[in-house]
């Protein structure tokens, strides 16, 4: 008995609308449908692919899509699974994209934007207490992630150091404190629950398409290269070497490579990029990007769309050309440069990694790097927090509605454990009563 692949495709597309809540949510929906509805995979064989798409740079929710997909319908069952939940937050972020850099300075819409820009460093601040909790089990993985906040806050050291840092850390301490860097799995229990057997079960023997082999790893390694190669150099050749899209290609794909952790660990790396390094958009449109990705389906990393169409569209906006285009294709372009590795450590490298998995000499130093992304975060937390409490500087007001709202939403947050989207349309509506009561008293 197996799935047809037309049916398999209508719940990936379903899935690619209704995916929201970030990658907790995802999965949890994920686990939901498949392994306790459709029976389609155990939960042994679901929690085995989840934690190698946890071991993976980049979004573990699409990943997991992905290797689903692979498993059961060979590689094009794996391609259109992990594109068809990510298509339909990129058009709906495309759209969006455009409705914020055209009616952004409309006065109530930019008061929505106002409520929700606290909220989004609550958001910042609560995913980092919540991977720390998952991530920093003992002392040593602790000071890691303290020494990585020291390192991006007072040293102002680039992203990819402090990977590299941890990720030398991680081969050391393996190799005299093992103990320290043995991975702890939040989802023991769940292999004490049965929902019957699955097409997929624990005992299915690995298909004949997911088995390890020289040429296959050579084969499926250069169609991918193609694939990055040729889109890289047609926008070279159209557009130049050091010019708009060809920078776009070349920050995501290093974005792919370098972001473990999950979705939120990419966000440091492409601030530090769009924001600091190549000024394509600001802290405040970062800040608002962030929020159009929390509140659209689809991983968060597709923030990356919104960071790409805001620097197309900017960029043309004086001249004859139609702006708009321009934005789609830098959306495109850094989609498809920060998705294709994860096809390819999926499709290509799952049958190879697999044979490593649960060995410290392997997983040591992804933990280490899991650790040094908690303290990444939480001092992103602490700069959005800056930007909006203080938004003219340490030496201009300071903003006690954003503060309050802030307040508002950790507790929501924290204590009362709402939502993502509830906390963010409670804060947008904060927002837009703060802007209505300040136009009355005026």
């Amino acid at each position: 008995m197996s799935v047809p692949l037309r049916e398999a495709l209508k719940f990936w597309a379903k899935l690619g609308f209704i995916s929201f809540g970030g990658p907790a949510g995802q999965i949890a929906v994920l686990h939901q449908e498949l392994v306790e509805k459709r029976r389609w995979i155990s939960e042994r064989r679901f929690l085995h692919a989840l934690n190698y798409c946890m071991l993976l740079p980049g979004p573990e929710a699409q990943q997991l899509v992905t290797y689903i997909g692979w498993l059961m319908h060979r590689t094009w069952g794996g391609i259109l699974a992990g594109a068809l939940f990510v298509l339909p937050s990129l058009f709906i972020l495309i759209g969006l994209s455009w409705v914020y850099i055209t009616f952004g300075q409309v006065p109530w819409i930019a008061a929505i934007f106002f409520g929700i820009k606290p909220a989004i460093t609550a958001i910042v601040l609560h995913a980092a207490v919540r991977i720390g909790k998952r991530t920093l089990h003992n002392r040593g993985l602790r000071s890691i992630a303290f020494g990585s906040f020291v390192a991006i806050f007072a040293l102002n050291l680039a992203f990819p150091l402090i990977v590299l840092g941890a990720a030398l850390i991680g081969i050391w301490g393996g190799k005299r404190y093992p103990d320290y860097f043995e991975q702890q799995s939040s989802h023991a229990n769940a292999n004490d629950k049965n929902y019957g057997a699955a097409i997929i079960d624990d005992r299915t023997p690995t298909p004949e398409h997911a088995l390890f082999t020289p040429k296959k790893l050579v084969s499926h390694t250069a169609i991918v290269c193609v694939l990055w190669t040729l889109p890289f150099l047609g926008l070279v050749l159209l557009f130049g070497w050091k010019t708009l899209y060809p920078q776009i290609a070349w920050f995501f794909t290093k974005a792919a490579f370098l972001t473990f952790g999950g979705a939120y660990a990419v966000l440091p790396y492409v601030y530090q990029g769009a924001v600091d390094q190549f000024h394509w958009l600001s802290s405040g449109q970062m800040m608002d990007g962030l929020a159009l990705g929390e509140t659209t389906p689809g991983p968060l990393i597709m923030v990356v769309a919104f960071v790409g169409y805001l620097a197309g569209h900017i960029q043309h906006l004086i001249g004859n050309s139609d702006p708009f285009w321009f934005g789609v294709l830098g959306a495109c372009v850094a989609t498809w440069f920060t998705f294709l590795p994860s096809f390819f450590l999926v499709l290509v490298g799952g049958p190879l990694i697999e044979s490593t998995h649960g060995k410290l000499s392997f997983t040591a130093p992804l933990t280490a790097i899991s650790a040094a992304v908690v303290g990444v975060i939480a001092n992103l937390g602490l700069f959005f927090a800056y930007h909006v409490f203080f938004p003219q500087g340490l030496g201009g007001s300071i903003s006690w509605i954003s503060i309050a709202i802030c307040a508002l939403a950790g507790l929501a947050l924290f204590k009362f454990q709402k939502g993502v989207l509830s906390v963010l349309a409670g804060s947008a509506l904060a927002g837009l009563l703060s802007h209505l009561l300040a136009t009355l008293l005026i």
